[in-house]
């Protein structure tokens, strides 16, 4: 029987999908909210979020793609944002599958440009390690996977059965969007938490985080970089130097995995530099998604 959480009051249907905004496409594993701009151009960049912030993380990075000229597509990981919230085991092989789903569903026949944030990295990772034919460059932002987590105690606390379920049912909805942000610049981080919150109020959202902790999703995971690092496949890596989610000292570990890719440093900068750096990660961005594949 499903736990109740007190705080989630509202059901995803369909009229909360029309207030939602967006488009939603009916995947294997249930309803997944995306937006897809610049349906017509022939390069398509894939923009994947993390552990528990949805899509609008990528408002920035959205908007300059596609005037750039690409055709953009960002998308809600199941059990956040709109997508929907299944009673079910939320793994890597969820998210790589829901990936796949979704290429294949809106019909994209080319390969594609990835671009993973923090839990996004493992899972764009694993599916350009499955499927290396659909995957032309890979972009990690801040990724984890390459080392345990700081926070990893508390991650096998909450795991515990019921254990978790009583933490969550008592964390402020503001509390856990301000840890996952992990901001370096606070002036941001306002409209972000406001932003976040909302899918909070969706019955499901706190059993797809917990159980996404169950499932060792959060784990360690160097050897799917080391998969990467061993393909002709080019690959750019941004990490915040002051991320206290995922340190920046992580970084050693992809480096050494990959040691042909592409780092960049924004210093003075948390765990979502895209966002908090715009002006410095996005001319970088342009130019390695510009560059041909193999020179």
């Amino acid at each position: 029987m499903p736990f109740f959480y007190r705080a989630e009051t509202r059901e995803l249907n369909e009229i909360t999908r029309r207030e939602a905004g967006g488009s939603f496409i009916q995947l294997s594993d249930g309803f997944t909210h995306y937006e897809l701009n610049n349906p017509d151009a022939e390069e398509t960049v894939v923009l994947v979020h993390g552990f528990s912030c949805p899509y609008f993380v990528y408002d920035l990075t959205f908007e300059f793609l596609t005037q750039s000229g690409f055709r953009v597509l960002r998308y809600d990981l199941l059990g956040r944002g709109f997508s929907d919230k299944p009673d079910m085991e939320y793994n890597i092989d969820l998210f790589v599958r829901q990936l796949g789903d979704l290429l294949d569903g809106l019909r994209f026949t080319r390969p594609v440009s990835l671009v993973g944030l923090s839990t996004g990295g493992p899972i764009t990772a694993a599916y350009t390690a499955r499927f290396p034919e659909r995957v032309s460059k890979l972009v990690l932002i801040d990724p984890i996977g390459a080392r345990p987590l700081p926070f990893a105690p508390a991650v096998k606390v909450v795991a515990l059965p019921f254990v978790g379920e009583a933490i969550l049912n008592l964390v402020r909805s503001d509390s856990l969007a301000w840890k996952i942000a992990s901001f370096f610049n606070t002036e941001v981080a306002g409209e972000f938490t406001s932003r976040y919150t909302v899918q909070m109020q969706y019955k499901g959202f706190r059993h797809a985080i917990l159980s996404t902790i169950r499932s060792h999703t959060l784990d360690a995971c160097p050897e799917v970089y080391e998969r990467i690092g061993k393909m002709d496949k080019p690959v750019l890596l941004f990490w915040g130097r002051k991320d206290h989610t995922v340190p920046f000292r992580h970084s050693n570990v992809l480096r050494a995995a990959m040691p042909n890719m592409e780092f960049h440093v924004i210093e003075n900068c948390g765990h979502i530099p895209h966002h908090e750096k715009p002006d410095e990660v996005n001319p970088t961005l342009l130019e390695f998604l510009k560059r041909p594949s193999f020179p």
